[in-house]
């Protein structure tokens, strides 16, 4: 039987160097569970390292967790790749990390903390998870479906690293399974905007880099589970599934 389940599917961890440190991953879920989130995604810039332990604090808890990662392209475009389970995300992080040159400097950009469950912190990451990994758009979203994840154009209303701002359209031959929106638009402004990209669901998500941010932006979809293989099939408009960009929450 399927029901509604209320989606923030582009969250950041105190892994990403410009999420405020108090975003933990206990706080996360704590947060989540408060605003009456059913389902986040973990969305940490070139980086699942955090995933696995916001899916243990939220253990046992009505909040669901998707692990993923934001992948900032060669062409520095954001695109955020959401899977069911760590090890893919993992994957994918592996051959980000491959293609990321410089290490992070915490006074310029911020610390790029690893914590666990309790909120306790385990270790930094040293790579410039800010920047670029060498992967084309194309390579990124090839590897994504490849890896049975979901890929979806980062906060296309946006100039900075949305794909439309920056390269000015999306080529034909990507094939995104989701457009995102930021809070800033509204799903009709979007379709009205976009319109030559029709053929596309929106999502509207929060982007959070901090706790209060989290659910101010959400996508509400019908489905049979929370899982990737039923996103798709909503994005594809499937089987009487479908997706509802929600106005901001208080």
């Amino acid at each position: 039987m399927m029901r509604w389940f209320r989606a923030d599917l582009h969250v950041h961890t105190c892994l990403s160097p410009c999420a405020e440190l108090t975003m933990s991953p206990r706080r996360i879920v704590e947060e989540a569970r408060s605003r009456g989130m059913d389902l986040v995604a973990v969305t940490d810039h070139n980086s699942a390292e955090n995933a696995a332990a916001v899916l243990r604090a939220a253990a046992g808890t009505t909040v669901g967790v998707l692990p993923g990662l934001e992948v900032c392209s060669s062409e520095e475009v954001h695109v955020l790749a959401l899977f069911d389970t760590l090890p893919p995300a993992i994957e994918l992080q592996e051959a980000v990390y491959r293609g990321i040159t410089g290490t992070n400097d915490p006074e310029a950009f911020g610390l790029q903390v690893i914590a666990n469950e309790r909120d306790e912190v385990e270790g930094y990451q040293q790579k410039l998870l800010i920047g670029a990994t060498d992967l084309s758009i194309d390579d990124v979203v090839r590897r994504i479906h490849d890896l049975e994840g979901v890929a979806i154009a980062s906060h296309v209303d946006r100039e900075s690293y949305g794909i439309i701002g920056h390269l000015g359209f999306i080529p034909r031959d990507l094939r995104f399974d989701a457009l995102e929106i930021s809070e800033a638009a509204s799903g009709d402004e979007a379709r009205r905007l976009f319109r030559e990209y029709g053929m596309y669901e929106f999502v509207r998500s929060s982007d959070a880099h901090a706790p209060d941010r989290i659910g101010k932006a959400t996508t509400s979809f019908l489905l049979e589970a929370p899982n990737c293989e039923e996103l798709r099939k909503a994005f594809r408009r499937e089987g009487g599934r479908r997706v509802a960009c929600a106005v901001e929450q208080p």
